[in-house]
């Protein structure tokens, strides 16, 4: 961040993450906070680092992704918001723009994430909605997810559902909501918590399909839950069902 910034400025950006490898910074392919880099560096002469509250995948979508940046500019928030969308590729889009404290940092200020998984439970595949949900042609059982669910709501350790994790990282989170609702063939996972593990999320839906397929009974989960071995869980979902749809910050945010 340069050293001349004054002022600390807080995007909430949405983006369609289908084009790209995940949020975070890669040398050799695009991503998300590099566009918004570039834009900011277009519209306000200045290069600066950009600060997400969340490391989405690559190919997963966000509706309120949250991001910081600190700048020596004078723009009013709104006009930064406008002035970014002008030079960002019609994929990603800057919803809102503020003037936060000094000291905000998006991720570290985070108090919780909610994310929202979408299943196409049928036949036929769609046309409009190809890109953001997953297609499961065979019959789900919905209830069956829904009572695995249920078990992994409150304070747990999450290990069995997370791909590369050191031994040593404290796996223990808190999932204050794990519910699925159905709108005719559209099946949607929201789950809400206080952090969440790499392709954690994912990794929930994947397994409650196997449930929901009948290739597990719905006790199955409580099982893997207490197992702590990720060999023991379901499959990685596809990341393009999966979307980050807000990051709150308590009372403040």
């Amino acid at each position: 961040m340069t050293e001349e910034a004054t002022r600390n400025v807080r995007l909430t950006i949405e983006y369609e993450g289908t084009a790209y490898a995940g949020w975070q910074l890669q040398d050799d392919q695009p991503t998300v906070q590099a566009v918004v880099m570039m834009a900011i560096e277009k519209a306000l002469g200045e290069r600066v680092t950009v600060i997400g509250a969340s490391r989405t995948d690559a190919g997963v979508h966000a509706l309120g992704q949250v991001a910081n940046f600190r700048t020596k500019s004078q723009m009013a928030a709104w006009k930064i918001a406008h002035a970014l969308n002008a030079h960002l590729p019609d994929d990603v889009a800057v919803t809102a723009a503020a003037d936060v404290p000094f000291e905000f940092h998006s991720q570290y200020a985070a108090k919780g994430k909610h994310y929202r998984y979408r299943v196409r439970n049928d036949r036929y595949r769609s046309a409009v909605d190809r890109a953001f949900v997953h297609l499961v042609r065979n019959g789900l059982n919905l209830e069956a997810m829904r009572e695995s669910a249920k078990v992994l709501v409150g304070t747990h350790d999450f290990r069995a559902f997370a791909t590369q994790i050191d031994a040593k990282k404290n796996t223990v989170r808190t999932m204050t909501r794990v519910e699925w609702s159905k709108d005719g063939p559209l099946l949607t996972l929201d789950v809400e918590g206080n952090g969440f593990l790499y392709n954690m999320i994912r990794t929930f839906a994947g397994t409650m399909l196997k449930i929901g397929g009948g290739a597990w009974p719905a006790s199955q989960m409580a099982k893997i839950l207490a197992s702590k071995d990720r060999k023991q869980a379901g499959p990685v979902a596809p990341a393009k069902g999966l979307t980050l749809v807000e990051v709150n910050y308590g009372a403040r945010g």
